[in-house]
């Protein structure tokens, strides 16, 4: 089920995004929101294992690509020349802190029932996201009358101070963008951190934790851990507008190449410390690659076709997704348990790193 969620996702991220280039963004969030909260709140109807594929596997992905990432991310792009990494970090706090709402949903599964408890999240995101984003959302900063956030202007710029900004270059037309390896290499990236790697390991990790003793609420607070790191992750991915994207790129690889290697060595109920270590630099990898991801893609092909471009990386989620958490079962069934399924992954994350490495956004920077 969260293979085809995923698999609709990567199908419909592209759609969404040519969309956003070329009519309104701001009735394709609010269709977005409206299709999400009546898909959860349809769940609550369900009565046979195709209703959840129907809601859950194909119409939530659709609402999600039409109010996320696939519009959110060109119109950050859009609103901030420079400072990318740290607008897009503060923007993505949410997908981090999603781990931690899980903890609410249970609970309201524990004091009322399962469907009620779709039921309010279809409610909770009807009514909190349509005012926000009718009062508050704007494609592009000349819909307000102001140009896009840039730090300083260059002469005002202190030649002791280096900076890293966007080179000023020729937009890429369409078809530059789509026969540019540097694209490819991006979404491969994508494709091989979240889709192969991220979501095999977080489809399974509390599968694991119990199968080596440990109780439901121990690997559930793992869960809820992970996603409390993310979100510093994503936060502390501003380093990127200062230090580079590739080198924090860099750095994610090798947190979350750490952090699965210690999951791997876990054999028995002994060893709880390893799955907090391994929550902590997992989630805070996993958190400062996904703002960066996007910030470098901005700084290669943001223009008029950026919104195809983003959905186009997005779409290697979705395609990675499709079949990484199925392997990694598959795997676990096959040799009897999850070694081989975490070695898969992390060599996904290296695939990852290297592929967005030699896509060098660096390129497409200079420093004044």
């Amino acid at each position: 089920m969260l293979s085809l969620h995923l698999l609709s996702y990567g199908i419909f991220a592209p759609i969404v995004g040519t969309l956003t280039d070329r009519w309104k963004p701001k009735q394709i969030m609010l269709a977005g929101v409206i299709i999400v909260g009546a898909s959860a709140a349809l769940c609550s109807l369900g009565s046979a294992l195709w209703h959840f594929y129907l809601l859950f596997g194909v119409l939530t992905p659709i609402g999600l690509a039409c109010c996320g990432s696939p519009v959110m991310n060109p119109t950050i792009a859009n609103w901030f020349t420079d400072r990318r990494g740290l607008a897009l970090g503060l923007a993505q706090m949410g997908g981090g802190l999603s781990f931690v709402y899980v903890i609410a949903v249970e609970y309201t599964i524990e004091l009322f029932n399962w469907r009620f408890a779709y039921v309010l999240m279809g409610v909770v995101v009807v009514c909190i996201l349509i005012p926000l984003i009718a009062a508050f959302y704007y494609f592009h900063p000349s819909q307000k009358g102001v140009s896009a956030f840039r730090v300083r202007s260059n002469q005002e710029r202190s030649p002791n101070r280096p900076r890293h900004r966007q080179s000023e270059r020729p937009e890429w037309t369409l078809r530059q963008a789509l026969s540019s390896y540097r694209l490819w290499l991006l979404v491969v990236s994508k494709m091989c951190f979240w889709g192969s790697g991220c979501y095999l390991v977080l489809a399974h990790q509390i599968k694991f934790a119990i199968d080596m003793g440990y109780t439901g609420m121990l690997a559930t607070s793992v869960f809820a851990m992970f996603g409390i790191t993310m979100v510093i992750g994503q936060v502390s991915s501003a380093v990127s507008d200062i230090v580079g994207r590739e080198l924090t790129v860099l750095i994610s690889t090798l947190l979350v190449v750490f952090a699965v290697s210690l999951l791997s060595s876990v054999s028995d109920s002994e060893s709880a410390w390893k799955l907090y270590v391994y929550a902590i630099t997992f989630g805070f990898g996993a958190g400062l690659y996904s703002p960066t991801i996007f910030a470098g893609a901005a700084d290669i092909f943001h223009g008029r076709h950026f919104g195809m471009l983003n959905g186009l990386i997005l779409a290697g989620l979705g395609f990675g997704g499709a079949f990484g958490p199925s392997l990694g079962g598959y795997l676990h069934d096959f040799f009897g348990n999850y070694r081989y399924a975490f070695f898969f992954a992390i060599a996904s994350f290296i695939v990852a790193g290297i592929s967005f490495i030699v896509a060098s956004p660096r390129h497409y920077r200079q420093r004044h």
